[in-house]
């Protein structure tokens, strides 16, 4: 028993350098000089888009729950008290949309997802709240359990403005992405934060660059003393500073002339460094640039390719963490062998109507699609049984290959009974 002690006592404890004192060790300043967290990088475009294009993926596609049948296929679990709370109402404040979207959000900008899990007395889970993730922390106890801590910024109960409240891990559903130790995720915005960083210094520049005007950064050379410089300079920005102004005459007085320090716009490559973050950005969150704007790239043979590609390498992975956290944590022992979630990404999988009915027409001449089948997958009413909706069809003309023989000794047999009748008729 000593020896199972020790083991989980060896343990170490979770990890997630996102949060608490070494916070600051991620984010903070990145090498840009720019203030880089969950909140500042939403402000880019490229990263808004990237989150929004996940989240409403993933909280779009149709999600069942599914029970294995005793002849080896599956039904949906309409029953099951689970099935309502994932396809339809987690809580009574939000939608089975919203609530996924925003599990979705949390985990592709700090790299965990939390929800708490609300069960009545008979332990049957009847809700599901969602959690800030940079409020929780994953702790393990002296004998080796994990527990979490989520720090809550006002009581209602006592009326105190900061409480952490335990909670054990059968208590919560947690999807954690990408980590080191298998049990909490890190931050992608936290481990790419120089490429956020220079994405957002790039922003600020050409910001910068039109509202001080179309020749920014330059000097204003006087053949003499000039007695009231600060007048000269507030006269010069009043007429000239500002995307307004630009490209008006400059009148320069006293021999004055305007001389221009600041490295151009396109020799600093500054829309090349723009388009390159923007692909940068996609690329840590692996969303296809065109779906983020960037069709450089893209043409009519190769774009259905990258969707499909899309929903293969970005989505499924993402599908496939969200399934098992949910097994995992929503079902019990015995749950787990009877029921099981899925999301449906079919639809997304479809190409387009003829390719479609090509497939289909394959699939019913081949006797593995009924005409109910086919009309499911495209959202059309069922035909009823007795007009043959669930009928499996296959061409006449084909057989199996061990039934060859048969046929084939079968008509040698009818070719001898015909000889042997025709003899008989001679003999008489």
């Amino acid at each position: 028993m000593r020896w199972f002690t020790n083991l989980f006592k060896a343990r170490d404890k979770p990890q997630n350098y996102s949060f608490g004192s070494n916070y600051s060790f991620f984010f903070g300043n990145s090498s840009s000089g720019k203030s880089v967290n969950e909140f500042t990088a939403m402000q880019m475009t490229a990263v808004y888009s990237c989150v929004r294009i996940l989240a409403e993926a993933v909280a779009g596609l149709p999600l069942h729950l599914y029970k294995y049948t005793d002849t080896g296929g599956k039904e949906k679990a309409i029953s099951h008290t689970l099935y309502f709370l994932l396809h339809d109402e987690p809580n009574p404040e939000m939608s089975s949309f919203v609530f996924r979207e925003t599990l979705m959000t949390h985990l592709l900008l700090w790299g965990n997802a939390y929800a708490q899990i609300i069960r009545n007395g008979k332990g049957e889970v009847i809700a599901l709240y969602p959690l800030m993730p940079n409020k929780m922390s994953v702790e393990r106890d002296a004998r080796g359990n994990l527990y979490y801590l989520y720090t809550k910024t006002f009581d209602e109960m006592t009326g105190s403005e900061k409480t952490t409240v335990a909670l054990k891990a059968e208590d919560v559903l947690h999807i954690p992405g990408l980590g080191f130790d298998g049990l909490v995720g890190y931050s992608p915005i936290a481990m790419a934060k120089n490429a956020v960083g220079l994405a957002m210094a790039t922003e600020e520049y050409g910001a910068k660059f039109f509202a001080n005007g179309a020749a920014p950064g330059g000097v204003l050379e006087h053949p003499g003393t000039i007695k009231d410089p600060q007048r000269v300079k507030d006269s010069w920005n009043k007429a000239y500073q500002g995307s307004s102004n630009a490209h008006r005459v400059a009148v320069l007085e006293e021999g004055m002339k305007y001389q221009q320090i600041a490295i151009a716009p396109d020799q600093a490559q500054f829309l090349e460094t723009r388009k390159f973050q923007i692909n940068e950005i996609a690329r840590i969150f692996r969303v296809p640039p065109h779906m983020v704007g960037d069709l450089e790239k893209s043409s009519f043979s190769n774009i259905e390719q990258q969707s499909l590609e899309f929903v293969k390498y970005t989505l499924d992975p993402w599908v496939i963490r969200w399934e098992q956290a949910i097994s995992r944590a929503l079902f019990t022992k015995s749950e787990k062998k009877a029921y099981f979630v899925k999301f449906n990404v079919d639809g997304l999988l479809r190409g387009d109507y003829a390719s479609r009915m090509s497939g289909y027409a394959t699939a019913r001449q081949n006797g593995w699609m009924s005409a109910n089948d086919i009309r499911e997958l495209e959202n059309l009413d069922r035909i009823p049984d007795e007009l043959g909706g669930d009928l499996y069809l296959i061409n006449g003309n084909m057989t199996k290959l061990q039934d060859a023989g048969v046929f084939a000794k079968k008509y040698e047999k009818e070719e001898a009974e015909d000889e042997e009748v025709l003899e008989l008729d001679k003999k008489r």
